[in-house]
Formats: C-alpha cells, sequence, structure tokens
C-alpha cells in the first residue's frame, strides 16, 4: 500500500502506531514467556511519529488515541493486505486484448457446437484443443484476478469507513451501533432531487431552449431520467457532485456536445452513453471507474477524452477503432498495464498522457502515431523498462517525459525525433545515452542518438550490400554445388584429352569409365 501522511494519513499514523498495540499471540520459543507480553497504548513507542504532520493530525483528530479505533484500523489493514496477497499469487493478470480474443474464440467454438444442432458435440474439438484450453485458462484467470479485485474493493472500503469514523472522532462501537442509525447525516436527502434540477426540467418542458446547463457543485446524488429529454442541449457540466450512477437515459441526448462527469463517485458508465454521436468533449476525471464501456468507441465525434485519476485498469479493445477525431487523451493516474494496439490508430491524437500507471510498454505500431506532439509516460516505475523499434516514426513529438521508469537504453530511431523541444529522462537507469549526455540537455541527447542512429543505417547499408555481393557472385555456391561443378569440368577436360590423344573411337569408353569413378 505504501501510504503516506501525505496520501493516507490516518492510515499512515496507525501503521505506525502497531508496535504500541497488543502483542500478537505467537508459537512459543524455548526462550520466550508462557503469558503473551502485552504493551501499553499510552506508553510512547519507539515508532511513535513525530514529524509536524503527525502532531498535527493527532491534534486535529484526537480521536485516533482511542484504543478501539486503533483496533478497528489494524484490522481493516490486515483485510486489505490478506486481500493484496491473493492477487499476487494469481500472477500478473492476463492482457486485456488477450482476454477478449481468449473469449471469441471460445465463443465460436460454442457457437461451431451451436450450428450442429448438438447432434456433433465434437464440433468444437475441429479447433485446435491446445488453443481453446489455452483460452480456458486465459478467461479463468481474468475471473479470479476480477473476483479478488472485488474483494479487495470491499477491503479498501472497509478502511475508508474506519477513517471516516475516525475523522470524526467517533468510537468505532458509538458509530456502528445506535439501533440501526447507519450514516444518518450522510444518507440525509439521497432521495430528493436538487430544486435547480427540478427548475432546469420544468424550463425544458415548457419548451424554453436550454444549450448549457451547469450543475456543477450542487451534492447531486440523484440525477432524474427526465435530463435525457433536453434535445437541444449542447452542454452538461455535472461535475463535483456525488453522483454514484448516471441514467442510461443520459444516451438521449443526441446533440450533447459537452460532457463533464468529474469529480463524482461513478464506478461505471452507461453503455448508453454510445449514442452520444456529437459529443466532442468527455470528462470522467476523479471518479472510481474500473473500466470504460466497449460503446464509448461509438461517440465517433470526441476531440478529447479525459479518465484520469480513476481505477482503470484497462482500456476498450476496440477504443481507437472509430475515434479517429480524437486529439487528446488523458489516462494518468490509473492501473492500466497495456494500451490497446487500437490507440495506434487514432492518427489525430496530439497529446496522450498516461503517467502514473503501470504500462509495461507501448504498441508495437505506436509510431503510426504520427500527429503526436505531447508524450507523457513518466512514473510507471519497474514496469515501463523500453520503448518499440516504431518510437523514431514519431516525427511530430516535441515533448516527452520518460522519467521515474526502468529504461536503461533508448533505441537507435529516437535519433530520428528531429522536432524534440522539451525531454526528461531522470531516474531512469539509463546508459545509453551515458549520464553525461544526458546532463547536457536535450540538444546533446538528440545529437548522441542521431549519430547512433547514422552509424545503425550506415552498418545495415554495408549488410546488404555484401549479402547482395555474395549473391550475384558466380563462385558463391554451396559445397555440393561447388563439387558438382568441378567433376562437370574435369569431365570435360579429361574427355578433350582422349579426343586429342586416342583418338575418337575410344572417347565414349573413357567417358564411361570416368563417370563411374565420380
Amino acid at each position: 500500500m505504501d501510504p503516506t501522511p501525505q496520501s493516507h494519513p490516518i492510515l499512515a499514523y496507525v501503521l505506525s502506531r502497531l508496535p504500541s498495540l497488543p502483542a500478537v499471540r505467537t508459537p512459543r520459543s524455548p526462550s520466550s514467556s508462557s503469558t503473551p507480553r502485552e504493551r501499553d497504548l499510552e506508553q510512547q513507542s519507539p515508532r511513535t511519529p513525530s514529524g509536524a504532520d503527525e502532531i498535527d493530525l493527532v491534534g486535529r483528530m484526537p480521536g485516533l488515541r482511542h484504543p478501539s479505533v486503533l483496533s478497528a484500523m489494524t484490522r481493516a489493514v490486515a483485510d486489505v493486505a490478506s486481500a493484496r496477497d491473493a492477487i499476487r499469487l494469481l500472477g500478473p493478470r492476463p492482457d486485456h486484448e488477450q482476454v477478449d480474443a481468449s473469449r471469441a474464440l471460445l465463443l465460436a467454438a460454442a457457437s461451431a457446437v451451436a450450428a450442429s444442432g448438438g447432434d456433433n458435440p465434437d464440433a468444437a474439438e475441429e479447433a485446435d484443443e491446445e488453443k481453446l484450453e489455452a483460452s480456458r485458462e486465459v478467461v479463468r484467470q481474468e475471473e479470479e484476478h476480477e473476483a479478488y479485485g472485488a474483494m479487495l474493493r470491499d477491503a479498501e472500503e472497509k478502511l475508508e469507513s474506519v477513517y471516516r469514523m475516525a475523522m470524526h472522532g467517533r468510537d468505532i462501537h458509538e458509530a456502528s451501533g445506535g439501533g440501526g442509525r447507519k450514516g444518518d447525516d450522510e444518507e440525509e436527502g439521497s432521495g430528493a432531487v436538487d430544486e435547480e434540477v427540478v427548475r432546469v426540467l420544468k424550463e425544458a418542458e415548457e419548451g424554453r431552449t436550454l444549450e448549457r446547463v451547469d450543475l456543477a457543485d450542487r451534492q447531486l446524488r440523484l440525477l432524474p431520467d427526465p435530463i435525457g429529454r433536453i434535445r437541444g442541449l449542447l452542454a452538461l457540466d455535472l461535475s463535483r457532485n456525488q453522483l454514484k450512477v448516471v441514467p442510461d437515459a443520459i444516451g438521449g441526448l443526441e446533440h450533447l456536445e459537452e460532457l463533464s462527469l468529474a469529480s463524482n463517485n461513478l464506478v461505471s458508465l452507461p453503455d448508453s452513453i454510445g449514442l452520444l454521436s456529437n459529443l466532442k468533449l468527455l470528462n470522467v476525471s476523479g471518479n472510481r471507474l474500473r473500466v470504460l464501456p466497449d460503446t464509448i468507441s461509438k461517440c465517433s465525434s470526441l476531440v478529447e477524452l479525459d479518465a484520469s485519476y480513476n481505477a482503470l485498469v484497462y482500456l476498450p479493445t476496440g477504443i481507437g477503432h472509430e475515434l479517429v477525431h480524437l486529439q487528446t487523451l488523458r489516462v494518468h493516474l490509473n492501473k492500466l498495464r497495456s494500451l490497446p494496439s487500437s490507440v495506434c490508430e487514432m492518427r489525430s491524437l496530439r497529446l496522450l498522457d498516461a503517467h502514473f500507471n503501470e504500462l509495461r510498454g507501448l504498441p508495437a505500431a505506436i509510431g503510426l502515431l504520427s500527429a503526436l506532439e505531447t508524450l507523457d509516460l513518466s512514473s510507471n516505475f519497474s514496469d515501463m523498462r523500453d520503448l518499440p523499434l516504431s518510437f523514431g516514426d514519431l516525427a511530430g513529438l516535441r515533448e516527452l517525459d520518460l522519467s521515474n521508469n526502468q529504461i536503461r537504453a533508448l533505441p537507435d530511431c529516437f535519433g530520428r525525433l528531429g522536432r524534440l523541444e522539451r525531454l526528461r529522462l531522470d531516474q531512469n537507469p539509463l546508459a545509453v545515452p551515458p549520464p553525461e549526455v544526458v546532463a547536457d540537455g536535450v540538444a546533446a541527447v538528440k545529437d548522441y542518438m542521431a549519430g547512433r542512429w547514422a552509424e545503425a543505417v550506415a552498418e545495415e547499408e554495408r549488410r546488404q550490400a555484401s549479402a547482395a555481393a555474395v549473391a550475384d557472385s558466380p563462385k558463391a555456391s554451396t559445397p555440393r554445388e561447388w563439387l558438382t561443378r568441378s567433376v562437370s569440368s574435369l569431365s570435360t577436360w579429361v574427355s578433350d584429352v582422349t579426343v586429342k590423344v586416342v583418338g575418337q573411337d575410344t572417347v565414349a569408353e573413357e567417358d564411361e569409365f570416368l563417370q563411374q569413378q565420380f
């Protein structure tokens, strides 16, 4: 989890206090006491935090010192840790494109059985059984990862609940007791429709033209279905609310061009969002989205998509097939492990921000993004290790951030990025180019890599010329061909000598003898 006082102030505090909690019973060793040692909560632990952040936190939230709070927080941390360990035991999660391909193969096999009317249950076996078994294994791993991921999310939600209790300075038993009063303050008005929403809907029903509706910062928990009947609406701002669900009716806004759902509590988007064929700007940042619907690729007019600050583990496989007008794609601060190959079809893309993910590389055809000007791949840490060979085809690239990764060498084709103006390579174990070149700035790096590229091109030209010369040489042959030609030449020479010395009558006899010998 690696909590810090900045990211998880309460969790960081509790973990630092763990030595002062009651000791855990462990199997006795010969030198251990028969009575488990209890530690005093009020006694200052050697690891008790003393930094300004922690002191300030305790001063503002004295409830953190309460034994019941610390005990509950400890149990929540154990749940989160066990869930993460279970995921690690499964090994790496299959790539989303691989999962989709496996499911398609299994579906095709099932369709073959269905097409036979059940009379030929072995129809599926006509396909490669090894491929089918491998596909089943991929799907099984994906389903197990999904199940364990759900367990992890439940554990984290429990931890967040303990956070809220501690922040209110309440005792855990007091907060969870009381005969069923579950978060009265939080749930108050959760089913009510905001008066501003009512006013907007009333104006729409009266026939007034509404092109832009701003419902940001209204603490909205509910968005009624009639919102989808405002036919002339061009821009809708629902950012910074408490929405958990977007109604399917949103797909009725057929003229909508701008939609902001940023900073809500959304865990999913409706498939009907694909009906917004005129949508140009979509902002769903700062939510709890784990996936984007496959139908998002149907928003063919999209120019800007911001899905940053979520929990995305993959992007839809076909997201790039129809988003040919997309110029800006922001997916930073997620949990992406790869980008689908269809991203390489976004030929209008000018900015791609994928920093702070878990990317293990880029699609092989990334060089097809010839319009790309800004690329941020920083802070993918130990997962990002190299760049594809097509990277040098990004001829329009001007700004590149590769900092905080594990890249050891830039590819020689990097020398072709002639328009590059800004480059960050810090916090990488780079050997190519060497550190002294990197320290001299982007111009020095470009010159160094351009030299390596020129050398690579020259070496390839020499290799091809050498191969061509060998292929055109009459002496080039295999050992068998050389022996055949040698025997043929020797036979001809002996035949000529025989004709001149012995006479024509003995040629046939001598030739037959020589042929038998050779």
